[in-house]
């Protein structure tokens, strides 16, 4: 294909799809608000005290247009301005109550559009949609802020998320054969009852080679369970860890669960700061000698305000 038939497919595409999605008109998801004005809402209660300045870099937007859109949402009280505690200079931005509600609503509201924008395609489809979608982003990401990608799982995953789990955590803490043997129950389980309008896993990729991967699976109708965050030690300190869990926020959000649980152990220094970080809440600990000795479970759970 030339260059010139590459650009028309492009812009092609770009026609369907803002027209599928429903982009074109003044308000989004038959709300009083434009799509620009949702995404600032939704950057708002994702991104820990942002501020005008870091809005314009993550939505590349004009200053001025962002500062008229901005003063628009806080006269109607959906969001709010404070000083910075650690530099006076700065003015954090932040979903007020009344925010907050509004882009819970309007989360639900994108889950219930999705579902049925998905529901036109055929099920045994649907995964390759999402990782053509996957696909697409990790193109134009730039590489330098972020060399690896995230992707839905494919055959042969779940072999090597079983095998990887065991052979780390056997070298790195020592723990025997049944933590392997629990592993693989994990992944049978979530292939054998798999929802994937409520539950996820998550494959890191850097270079083609599999680095990491995290899950999300329902406990119940309002319970998300967070399982098997692993990452390769080649690539620890790249954030990949940080971005997995996040993922699994984002989406549990979007499912509309109201609360995610996870169990792990005390040894997992590492991942129990990146739960902490995430606002994960230590609620139980018991001893446990279950592929290990000396070990230490724990029951960490993160309300997601819904």
């Amino acid at each position: 294909m030339s260059e010139p038939d590459r650009v028309a497919e492009v812009r092609a595409f770009n026609r369907f799809y803002t027209r599928l999605i429903g982009v074109l008109g003044d308000s989004h998801l038959e709300s009083p608000f434009s799509l620009a004005q949702v995404r600032v809402l939704y950057e708002l209660a994702n991104q820990p005290a942002p501020t005008a300045t870091t809005l314009c870099s993550e939505l590349a937007l004009d200053p001025g247009y962002l500062s008229r859109m901005l003063r628009e949402l806080e006269r109607r009280n959906l969001v709010t301005r404070r000083r910075s505690a650690s530099d006076a200079r700065r003015q954090e931005l932040a979903l007020t109550a009344a925010g907050k509600k509004v882009i819970r609503d309007l989360d639900r509201k994108a889950t219930t559009a999705i579902e049925g924008m998905l529901g036109r395609v055929p099920a045994d489809r649907q995964p390759e949609v999402t990782q053509a979608m996957q696909q697409i982003r990790a193109a134009f990401e730039p590489v330098t802020t972020e060399p690896y990608l995230l992707r839905m799982h494919r055959p042969g995953d779940m072999g090597w998320v079983v095998h990887r789990h065991g052979v780390l955590y056997s070298q790195e803490y020592g723990w025997d054969e049944r933590f392997e043997g629990l592993v693989a129950k994990i992944t049978a389980d979530f292939v054998a009852r798999f929802d994937p309008a409520r539950e996820r896993c998550w494959i890191a990729e850097r270079g083609g080679a599999i680095v990491g991967s995290i899950f999300l699976v329902a406990r119940s109708k309002t319970v998300a369970q967070l399982r098997l965050l692993y990452v390769e030690p080649s690539t620890r300190g790249l954030g990949i860890g940080r971005r997995l869990v996040a993922e699994c926020t984002r989406f549990a959000r979007q499912a509309g669960y109201r609360k995610i649980m996870l169990w792990t152990n005390d040894v997992l220094v590492s991942a129990r700061k990146i739960y902490e970080a995430e606002g994960y809440a230590l609620i139980a600990e018991e001893p446990h000698e279950e592929f290990g000795t000396g070990l230490v479970g724990q029951t960490w759970e993160l309300t997601l305000g819904q």
